[in-house]
C-alpha cells in the first residue's frame, strides 16, 4: 500500500545499501525485471533502448545486455555524454557489448520495435527541454509500444505532473513500491499497466522511512471497518442525519441519506425545511423525515446525541443560512461531513469555518471539495507556488483546516491533519455523473455513524464508491450507486474473512 515520494525512495535505496544490498545488485535486478517484461511482449520485434545518463539509464543498459544475451536484436540510444555516467550506471554501461549510438529522433526511426524508456527516473523536477524532449516526442510519435523504467520519462514521481512532455507507455516497471506519480493524474494516464518488481530492498526499511501516503485499498482501513455482528442492533450502528434543501432541491439530500443507509448506518433521517416536508416524506420509505428549519432548530435537533453523524451541503443553498447551520452542527457532538454548498458558503470566510473546526476537540470533521470548491475554500494554498501537486495541496488543506480533507476527482486524495494520505485509483470514468458526490458524502456519514475514525471512514467510502460504480458499469446514474453497494460489501466481507451475518444453519 505504501507510496514513496522520490526522496523516500532514495532513502530506501540508501537504507538497503546500509543493510548490505549493493547498488550494482539492485540495478541488475531492476534491469532483469524490465527485460522480463519486454520479452513477454516482443513477438519477434527488435528492441530499442533509449537511455539517459543517470541510474535510470543504468537500468536500461542492464536490460539491453540481458535482452541481447537472450538472442534479441537490441539497439541502444544514449541521450547525453557517456562520460557523465557515474558509479553503478557507468559500470552497467561498461558491461554492455553492443554499440552506443548518440540519440536523435531520426535514429529512433519509424520501426523501433519495442522501446524501453530509460531516459529519466522518478526524480525529474524541471521541465524537459532540448534533445530529451525531442526524444520523448519521437517515442510517442513512433507508434511503437513503450516499456517505461520506473516511471515514464517526463513525469514527476511525487506529484504526477507532466514536466513539459512525457512518454506515453503501455507498461511501466517500477521497483519496491509505487510512487504517488504512478496513481495521481495525469501521471497515471502515462503509465499503462504497472509491474512492481522486488529488486532486493528489504521491506523493513519502511519502518524507518515511515511513509505517510498510501494506495487506497481495504488493507489501509479494514482493521477498523464496521462489520455487523449477530448480537448487534440498529441503534448500535448509529444514526445519520442529512440536512435537506428547500422544496426544489431535496434530491441531493435523499441521495446522501440513501448512501448513508447502504453504507451501514442503522438509521437515517432527513432534517428538512417544513416547506419540503410533504415531498420528502412521500419520496422516502426507509429514511425518516423530520421538520427542521434553520440553525436554531438544527441545534436543538442535534442536542439528541443519538444523532451521531451528519451531512450538510448537498442541495442546501449557498449563503448565510447555510453558514449558520454549519456552525450549529460543528457545535454539536456529531461527526460532521461538509460537502458542496456548505463549503462554497465559506469561500469568503474560511477562517470562521476553520476556527469552528478547531474548537471541536478532535471530533470528526470531513470536508469533501472537488477542484472548484477546493480553489474557493483554500485560496492561499492554491496561490502558494511551493505547494505543488494534489497530494501536497490536500495535506496543506488538512493542516490548515484541522479537518480530514477529501479532495475529489478521478484520483481522489484523502488527507488527515497528521499528514496521512490515501490516493484512490479505482474510480471508473462513468462515476462522473450528477449526484455521485452526494451519495459519497452520505456513505462517509454512514461509516462515521458506526464509529469509524474519520480518515479511515473517508478512505473506505471513496474506495467503496469506486467499486460500486465499477460493479454497476456503463450507464450509471447516481441513484444506482447505493443499490450497487450490497454486492461490493459481500465481496469485501468475504475478503476480510468476515461472514455476512445471517441465519445459522443447523444440520
Amino acid at each position: 500500500m505504501e507510496l514513496l515520494t522520490t526522496v523516500e525512495m532514495g532513502e530506501a535505496d540508501r537504507l538497503a545499501g546500509a543493510r548490505g544490498a549493493a547498488g550494482a545488485d539492485l540495478m541488475e535486478s531492476a534491469g532483469l525485471a524490465v527485460a522480463d517484461r519486454v520479452v513477454a511482449m516482443l513477438q519477434g520485434r527488435p528492441v530499442t533502448v533509449v537511455a539517459g545518463t543517470g541510474n535510470n539509464g543504468g537500468d536500461g543498459f542492464v536490460a539491453a545486455r540481458l535482452l541481447q544475451s537472450r538472442g534479441h536484436a537490441v539497439r541502444l540510444l544514449l541521450v547525453g555524454d557517456r562520460g557523465k555516467l557515474k558509479g553503478d550506471a557507468a559500470a552497467a554501461a561498461g558491461r554492455w557489448q553492443g554499440p552506443v549510438e548518440a540519440a536523435t529522433p531520426e535514429r529512433l526511426g519509424n520501426t523501433p520495435g519495442v522501446i524501453v524508456d530509460a531516459l529519466f527516473g522518478a526524480g525529474l523536477d524541471r521541465p524537459v527541454e532540448g534533445l530529451p524532449r525531442a526524444m520523448i516526442e519521437a517515442m510517442n510519435a513512433s507508434g511503437a509500444p513503450v516499456v517505461a523504467v520506473d516511471l515514464p520519462s517526463g513525469i514527476n514521481g511525487t506529484t504526477g505532473t507532466v514536466m513539459g512532455a512525457a512518454v506515453e507507455a503501455v507498461h511501466t516497471v517500477t521497483f519496491f513500491r509505487l510512487k504517488p506519480g504512478h496513481v495521481l493524474l495525469p501521471g497515471r494516464l502515462h503509465c499503462g499497466d504497472l509491474t512492481v518488481a522486488d529488486i532486493g530492498i528489504p521491506a523493513d526499511v519502511l519502518a524507518e522511512i515511515k511513509p505517510r501516503a498510501f494506495l487506497n485499498r481495504p488493507a489501509l482501513w479494514s482493521g477498523v471497518f464496521p462489520v455487523p455482528k449477530p448480537e448487534g442492533h440498529k441503534y448500535g450502528r448509529g444514526h445519520a442525519v442529512v440536512v435537506s434543501g428547500g422544496l426544489s432541491f431535496g434530491g441531493a439530500a435523499r441521495l446522501a441519506a440513501r448512501g448513508a443507509l447502504r453504507a451501514g448506518a442503522g438509521l437515517a433521517t432527513l432534517a428538512t425545511p417544513r416547506e419540503a416536508l410533504a415531498v420528502q416524506a412521500a419520496a422516502n420509505l426507509a429514511i425518516m423525515v423530520r421538520p427542521v428549519d434553520g440553525a436554531e432548530e438544527l441545534r436543538g435537533f442535534l442536542s439528541d446525541t443519538r444523532h451521531n453523524a451528519m451531512v450538510l451541503g448537498p442541495g442546501g443553498g449557498v449563503g448565510a443560512p447555510m453558514r449558520a447551520q454549519v456552525l450549529a452542527a460543528l457545535a454539536s457532538e456529531a461527526a460532521v461531513v461538509l460537502d458542496a454548498d456548505a463549503l462554497t458558503s465559506f469561500a469568503d470566510s474560511a477562517d470562521d469555518l476553520f476556527s469552528a473546526i478547531g474548537k471541536r476537540a478532535g471530533r470528526a470533521v470531513i470536508l469533501t471539495p472537488h477542484s472548484g470548491e477546493f480553489d474557493r475554500l483554500f485560496k492561499e494554498i492554491k496561490k502558494n507556488l511551493k505547494v505543488i501537486g494534489k497530494l501536497d495541496q490536500a495535506r496543506a488543506a488538512a493542516r490548515l483546516s484541522g479537518a480530514v480533507v477529501l479532495f475529489k476527482g478521478a484520483d481522489t486524495v484523502v488527507a488527515a491533519p497528521d499528514g496521512r494520505t490515501s490516493i484512490a485509483d479505482n474510480a471508473p470514468p462513468y462515476l462522473a455523473t450528477a449526484g455521485a458526490g452526494d451519495v459519497l458524502a452520505g456513505m462517509i456519514a454512514g461509516l462515521l455513524a458506526q464509529h469509524m475514525p474519520a480518515f479511515e471512514a473517508a478512505s473506505a467510502a471513496v474506495w467503496l464508491h469506486g467499486e460500486a460504480a465499477a460493479a454497476f458499469g456503463p450507464g450509471l446514474i447516481s441513484e444506482d450507486l447505493p443499490d450497487a453497494l450490497p454486492a461490493v460489501y459481500r465481496r469485501l466481507f468475504a475478503a476480510l474473512g468476515a461472514a455476512s451475518p445471517g441465519p445459522r444453519k443447523t444440520l
